[in-house]
Order: C-alpha cells, then sequence, then structure tokens
C-alpha cells in the first residue's frame, strides 16, 4: 500500500514539475532577454549585498544565500528557454511577470526535491546494497541544487593545468592555446564575480566627469549632457558598456570580457532555438531533471555575441564542452588525446603538490606480478616519502554523466563505479600485493619487457593512503563513497580517500608544507574510514581539520554508544570559502592552525632537515591539542637553554609519556633556534 502510495505522490509531483516549468517557458520566452537577464543579475547583486551587511545570525536567519541560488537555478532556465525558442517578433518586458517568474523558480526547485526524496525512499536495495535508497536520493538532489562547485578566481590555474598537454592543437583548431583560454575562462567568471561592482565604479567616475566639465562651462549637468557625449565619444560608449553591464546582463557577455576567438565561443553556446530535447514531449518534459542545456553547451547567442547566461554551468560544463568540441573538429585526435589525458592526470597529483612532496620517490605507471591471478598488474603513481606512502588511481574521464538520475539511475551508478570502485580496485591489488611478502619488487614496462625498478617493504610505512583522483569535482560522491559495500578500508586498516584535481589547488594553499599535508591527509583517511560520519565535500574536510585538527577523534567521540546513525558536519568549509572573497583574497593571510613559535620552529626545522622518522614526529606534534601544544613549547624554551651540555632528553607531555629522543634532531634544533 505505502509503495502504492508514493507512486502516486511521484506522478502528482511530476505533473506538478511539468505544469510549472511550462509556465516559465512561457513568461520568459514572451520577455526581452537583456532586459530579464539585467533584471536577475541585479537581484542577484542585491541579495549579495545583503550577504555582505548582514551579520552571521541573520544570515543564516534569512537564508540569503539560499536566495542567491535560487537565482542561479532561475538563470539556467534561462538559458534553457533561450536555447529551445526562437525569438518571438514581440516581447515586452514587465516587472510583475518577472516576480511571478522568481516564485515558479523556487517553487519548481522545492517540488524537484519533494519528487527525489518520493522517489527515492522506496529503494529497498540496489547496487550500493542498503544505501542505494540514500544515495539515489543525493544524486537527483545534487542533480538539482549543486551549482558552480568551485572557487572562481582559481578558474584560470585549473583550465591552465588541464589544456596545457592539448595547447598544439587547440591552437591549430582556434587559433589561441592553453593560456589564452585559461586567461579567457578566468575573464569569464571575473566578469560575474566583480562586474557589477566595476561597472557602478566605472559609471560614478563618468558621472564626476560630467559633472566636471559642466561646472567648467557653468552650466547645469541637463544642459551640457550632448556636448560632454560629443566632446570625448570613447567615454560615451565607456559609460554605455558600463550601463549595459549593470542593467542589460551585460556582465554576462563573453564576447565583450573575454579575448576568446568567436569560433571557440560558438563551439560553447547555442543558437536560439536550436535545442529540440530539453522540451520535447514526454515524461520531465521541461523539467531539473531533464539534462539543463547548458551541461551540453554552457553559452547563449544573443544576436552577435555569447553570453555565459548562467556562470555556474559555464564553469561546470565549460571544460567538457570545449574538449567536445575540439574532437569534433579534430576526430583523428581522438588517441593522442586520450594518451595525453592520462599522462597529465597521472601526474597531477605530484605536480601540484610538488612543494608538499619534496624529496619523494615517485614512481609511474608501476608494474607487478598479481600473486592471485599471476598476472601483470599495473598502478598508476606510487608516492614514496619518509613513512608515508601515497598510491593515486587517477580517472582523467569526466567526473559525471550528463545524464539525469531520474530518467537513468542506473548510468549514474556507473559513473560512480568507474571513477570510484576501479580505482578502489586498483589499490586494493597492489595493498594485498605489499602485504604478500615482507618485501615486494616493483617494474617498469620497457620496450614490451618488464624490468625491475625498486622494491618496497609494508613495515617501513606509518601511513599507506590509496586514492581515487578524478580530473573535475565528484563531489558529493568523492566524500561519500565510503558508504558504498563494496569500499572496505585496505588491509582492513587504510581508508579508501577520493579526491580531484580541484581539491588539490586548494589543498596546495592551506597546506604548503610537507607535514602540514602529510598530517591532513592522515586525519582524512581516518575520517574516510568512518562510515557514519559525512561531510559534503573535500573543502569542508579541509576546513573541519583547520578549525578543529583532530575532528576524526571528536566525530568518533560523537558516534560512541551507537545511539546515532550518522553524523553529518554541515558548514565546515567556510573559512576556507572567505578565503577566496574579496579582491585582496591574494593577499589575505589564510586561516590556519595555531602554534606556539617554538614549536613553528621545530616544525621548520623538521622539514628542513627531513632526517628518518621526521614525519612521524611532525605528525605526533600536529597531533597535540591546544594545551598539549603550549606545553611542548614551554618545554622546549626551556630544554633549548641547555642542550649544548645536555644533548638528549625524554620528558612527559600533558601526562603522557612521550618517548621522542630529541638527540636524533639536535643539530637542527640547535640551528633554527639560534637565529
Amino acid at each position: 500500500m505505502d509503495e502504492i502510495k508514493r507512486k502516486k505522490t511521484a506522478a502528482s509531483l511530476l505533473k506538478d514539475m511539468e505544469k510549472t516549468a511550462a509556465r516559465m517557458r512561457e513568461l520568459i520566452v514572451a520577455m526581452p532577454p537583456h532586459d530579464l537577464l539585467g533584471y536577475i543579475y541585479v537581484q542577484h547583486m542585491m541579495k549579495s549585498m545583503a550577504d555582505q551587511s548582514a551579520d552571521q545570525e541573520q544570515h543564516e536567519a534569512e537564508g540569503q544565500s539560499d536566495l542567491i541560488n535560487e537565482n542561479q537555478f532561475l538563470l539556467e532556465y534561462v538559458h534553457a528557454v533561450l536555447a529551445s525558442d526562437a525569438a518571438p517578433a514581440e516581447m515586452t518586458f514587465d516587472e510583475g511577470r518577472c516576480a511571478e517568474l522568481f516564485e515558479l523558480g523556487s517553487k519548481l526547485r522545492e517540488q524537484a526535491m519533494f519528487f527525489a526524496m518520493a522517489t527515492s525512499a522506496g529503494t529497498k536495495d540496489g547496487v550500493f546494497g542498503p544505501d542505494t535508497a540514500d544515495i539515489e536520493f543525493r544524486a537527483k538532489s545534487t542533480w538539482v541544487m549543486i551549482r558552480g562547485n568551485r572557487y572562481q578566481v582559481l578558474e584560470e590555474e585549473f583550465y591552465r593545468y588541464v589544456l596545457t598537454p592539448h595547447n598544439d592543437v587547440l591552437k591549430e583548431v582556434y587559433s589561441v592555446g592553453a593560456a589564452d583560454i585559461a586567461e579567457g575562462f578566468q575573464a569569464m567568471a571575473d566578469a560575474t564575480r566583480s562586474g557589477h561592482a566595476d561597472a557602478i565604479t566605472e559609471m560614478m567616475k563618468q558621472f564626476e566627469a560630467a559633472q566636471a566639465f559642466a561646472a567648467a562651462q557653468n552650466k547645469p549637468l541637463g544642459d551640457v549632457m550632448e556636448a560632454w557625449v560629443a566632446a570625448d565619444a570613447e567615454q560615451s560608449k565607456t559609460l554605455g558598456r558600463a550601463m549595459d553591464d549593470v542593467f542589460r546582463g551585460g556582465i554576462a557577455n563573453v564576447s565583450r570580457h573575454t579575448k576568446l576567438p568567436p569560433m571557440l565561443l560558438a563551439d560553447l553556446a547555442y543558437r536560439r532555438g536550436e535545442e529540440v530535447e530539453f522540451f520535447a514531449a514526454g515524461d520531465f518534459a521541461g523539467t531539473p531533471y531533464r539534462t539543463l542545456p547548458a551541461r551540453k553547451k554552457p553559452l547563449i547567442q544573443l544576436e552577435s555575441d555569447y553570453y555565459a547566461v548562467d556562470p555556474c554551468f559555464t564553469r561546470d560544463a565549460g571544460y567538457r564542452a570545449l574538449l567536445f568540441n575540439l574532437l569534433q573538429r579534430k576526430p583523428d585526435y581522438k588517441k593522442t588525446f586520450e594518451d595525453r589525458q592520462k599522462t597529465m592526470s597521472e601526474a597531477a597529483y605530484t605536480d601540484i603538490l610538488a612543494a608538499q612532496l619534496p624529496s619523494a620517490t615517485v614512481l609511474q605507471e608501476v608494474y607487478y606480478k598479481d600473486p592471485t591471478s599471476k598476472q601483470w598488474s599495473e598502478n598508476d603513481t606510487l608516492i614514496l616519502i619518509d613513512d608515508v606512502l601515497f598510491l593515486v588511481e587517477a580517472k582523467a574521464g569526466a567526473a559525471a554523466t550528463i545524464a539525469s538520475p531520474a530518467l537513468d539511475f542506473g548510468r549514474h551508478a556507473q559513473s560512480v563505479q568507474d571513477l570510484v570502485l576501479k580505482a578502489y580496485k586498483q589499490c586494493e591489488r597492489f595493498f594485498n600485493y605489499l602485504n604478500s611478502a615482507d618485501e615486494v619488487p616493483l617494474y617498469h614496462l620497457i620496450d614490451g619487457k618488464h624490468e625491475e625498478c625498486g622494491s618496497v617493504r609494508r613495515s617501513d610505512y606509518r601511513v599507506m593512503v590509496p586514492i581515487g583522483l578524478t580530473v573535475e569535482s565528484f563531489s558529493p560522491f568523492s566524500a561519500y563513497c565510503k558508504k558504498l559495500p563494496q569500499v572496505e578500508p585496505l588491509l582492513g586498516k587504510h581508508a579508501f580517500v577520493s579526491l580531484s584535481i580541484d581539491d588539490l589547488f586548494v589543498l596546495k594553499r592551506f597546506l604548503p608544507t610537507p607535514g602540514s599535508f602529510a598530517h591532513y591527509m592522515e586525519v582524512r583517511q581516518a575520517v574516510a574510514g568512518i562510515r557514519r560520519a559525512h561531510l559534503f565535500d573535500e573543502l569542508d574536510h579541509l576546513g573541519a581539520y583547520l578549525k578543529r585538527n583532530r575532528f576524526d577523534q571528536d566525530i568518533a567521540d560523537q558516534l560512541k554508544g551507537g545511539q546515532a546513525n550518522m553524523i553529518i558536519w554541515d558548514g565546515m568549509s567556510e573559512s576556507v570559502d572567505r578565503s577566496f572573497e574579496g579582491e585582496d583574497w591574494e593577499t589575505r593571510p589564510l586561516p590556519t592552525q595555531k602554534f606556539p613559535e617554538e614549536v613553528l620552529k621545530l616544525l621548520e626545522a623538521l622539514g628542513d632537515t627531513r632526517a628518518r622518522g621526521w614525519l612521524s614526529a611532525d605528525s605526533h606534534i600536529r597531533d597535540l591539542g591546544e594545551k598539549g601544544r603550549n606545553n611542548l613549547g614551554k618545554m622546549l624554551s626551556d630544554l633549548r637553554q641547555t642542550l649544548n651540555q645536555h644533548p638528549s632528553r625524554y620528558f612527559i607531555l600533558s601526562g603522557c609519556q612521550w618517548p621522542t629522543e630529541l638527540s636524533h634532531f639536535r643539530p637542527l634544533i640547535l640551528s633554527h633556534f639560534s637565529r
């Protein structure tokens, strides 16, 4: 009976969604697109300003950020309608209809979320075992709600890195290389991020210039405007562009705000009425559970210019759309393209985190003979640094399918399996090999022959982290993959971690030293091994670490007694998010954990000298809480005074004996503490 009721509820919600979407389409197509875009973006700007002026409690109470997300959702529908419908002969802007449109956008999001609940709740079992219903709901809700899960200011860095392998072909096809395209995508992001502020500043500047002109003529401003415009045509054009940016969606005009060539922009754009699938007859017509056109082509052509109507999908779908069209224009590049993508993704971890992995032994494309199957197996990247081992399995394909989970959840499930389980299985096979003997040989494949290139002993490594790496963000599944029944800690204790190249660019900024990064990965791995603990993405994990340090222990304490089925930590990325806000984001100090000066000097000394066991010593120090760090700082200060006379010390810290023999690091401590 419950199942019948759920199906009826889902069917009713589907009809409601289709009705709401059809009315939104009717309203959008009837209004001039530039005026509509300008209105929506002004509302977006006003909500952002309200966010900045409100204190935190008011911000949370009024849900300002959710209102901004509703504006974002509405922009996706504007893009969808413009892509699906040719411009009618007559269009009229109507603010009252805009108000209705905002209400309908909010209503449609709500209906879509209720549909996700109704259609997922009845799933009893599936490819993800008893967690299939939960994962299905997350897939559907993420499809509707989550956009722009990257920091806008890092667009150029990301695109420059991932496009550089194809630089020669990009130049051949589009006459611009990776660096120029990366700069263009950053300009797109900057235009929507700060375009209104820049345009308003320009308008004020031009207004002051006009006032000065009027004062010099000793006439009222209204009487000299025509003369002022005639005196300097360029400043008049500048003012016109600024007004267009503010009031007519000009900040979304990528033809104006970037130097990207028209051919490239055309490949990323729909012409009016070109899209035929989104509103086509059938189930889910026009609803968020169809594939929004912006997921396939993120731009729209309006007259002779190209617009990034929806800035988040420009970022989320732009990379995929660009490479797809590159291969469409040059199909014979496909094999070389795949080889270059593989090389790039396999090297990304060590390339991006070079400062965090000094003097590491890096072995790529490592081969070994599987003791179970007796077949040769291969792993992408093995990184050995002191007593820490990272095994990275890179997946160069897209991080997610563009097929809707409501229409084809099986395809979504397969995407998760391809990007998580394949990497996990490859890591599992290697860890089992490490465990098969005290010391195991490793090989490279050279000219078709396997030649030994080294060996590794599991007992040498205190920390071993298996990692699955994707090119694009895979949130929230990257953090949620531990719920998959097939994903167990390897050898019973080494939890699997899923990351993206996007994540690495952020981690390297906040964890600049080898010790801080290695310790974070220890804590991150510990949380990955707690099935009932859930944080949304890598940035939440990073924020929790910066704020709470051993937050894995805090979560374990919350779960003691078995009272909670799941612990969810929400909003932990706030300090990280805010670090990328404002014009001074590059020079503003980043949030960091606090250490007494004496302890910082010791950590610096350990990192500089890197004597054997230095990461273990570093980790012990970073494990300490505030009181323990302060006690250690005082102890170091006291001991340093007589270290020349008494080179070896044992001491008790915070009530626990800590058998670290400082004499092992005496030379580096002396040299750094004498500064």
